[in-house]
């Protein structure tokens, strides 16, 4: 090789293929009860969940508010789906009678075919509570209640858990349930809503073999609208931190139960009231 002459080049390495791009990622479906009204518990959940990854479907029943203090919020559905979808979620909005024996299929089958997928966490923050003591509440105002409370409550988690499949060994299922210790001069609320912890806490054994669990939150009073300034002021005072309790402070212990760090805490009924006194 002459001095003017170049060695041969090293052969070029072959370029890299092309990497596929990462496949979308899937957003476990949420049904969320009792989603009616913007300021209330179940949108608060709703919101979180959907921004912490979930599709969520909710349930609401119209009437039911209308018959309340606060009245029906006009477009509540819909004004609630759209923050949903802001945040990434698809969504479906249902309006349903949970006094209904038949709802909770329908609900389960709407959810389904309109998300696509079965639901992974089921979150029970519906209710009926119309304040009556132990002397004035008729039987059908106590009925009512555990229709609603109870028996709704126990059809919904029996659809969940004869639809739900897990991946062997996988504790991927949740339920959660929204209570209440109050009693005294709100009698069918709080006697159904005992019945209701009964039902969450034997499914957290029942439904175990599914890879589900089941738990139960008393978030106290929370402030929703329906306190007047007296009683928030009393509340408060009743609270270490000097406040009554958000949405957003349920919503966040909610959100912690359907996370993959909340599987371990199973069977419980916890108490997020801010250390109020009973």
């Amino acid at each position: 090789m002459t001095i003017n002459e170049q060695p041969p080049s090293a052969p070029k390495p072959a370029p890299a293929p092309a990497s596929d791009p990462a496949p979308e990622q899937v957003r476990p479906i949420a049904l969320v009860t009792g989603v009616g009204r913007s300021i209330g518990i179940g949108a608060g959940i709703a919101r979180q969940l959907a921004a912490s990854g979930w599709d969520v479907a909710f349930t609401y029943w119209t009437p039911y508010d209308r018959r309340m203090a606060w009245g029906a919020e006009n477009g509540a559905a819909a004004s609630i789906a759209k923050e949903l979808q802001d945040a990434g979620a698809r969504t479906a909005a249902i309006e349903a009678d949970l006094s209904d024996p038949d709802a909770p299929t329908r609900i389960f089958d709407e959810a389904e075919q309109r998300l696509g997928r079965p639901v992974t966490a089921l979150v029970l923050s519906h209710a009926e509570s119309v304040d009556s003591g132990l002397l004035d509440t008729t039987v059908e105002a106590f009925d009512r209640h555990f229709a609603v409370n109870a028996r709704a409550s126990w059809l919904l988690v029996r659809e969940y858990g004869l639809r739900f499949r897990s991946a062997p060994g996988t504790a991927t299922g949740r339920i959660v349930a929204l209570t209440s210790d109050h009693t005294v001069g709100n009698l069918p609320y709080g006697a159904s809503k005992g019945a209701l912890d009964r039902i969450i806490l034997a499914a957290a054994h029942e439904l175990a073999h599914l890879g589900v669990t089941a738990n139960v939150v008393n978030p106290g009073p929370v402030d929703t609208g329906w306190m007047d300034d007296a009683l928030r002021q009393a509340l408060a005072q009743g609270t270490p931190l000097g406040r009554t309790g958000t949405p957003q402070d349920t919503a966040h212990l909610v959100g912690f139960l359907c996370s993959p760090e909340g599987q371990w805490v199973n069977g419980q009924l916890l108490k997020s009231n801010g250390g109020a006194a009973s």
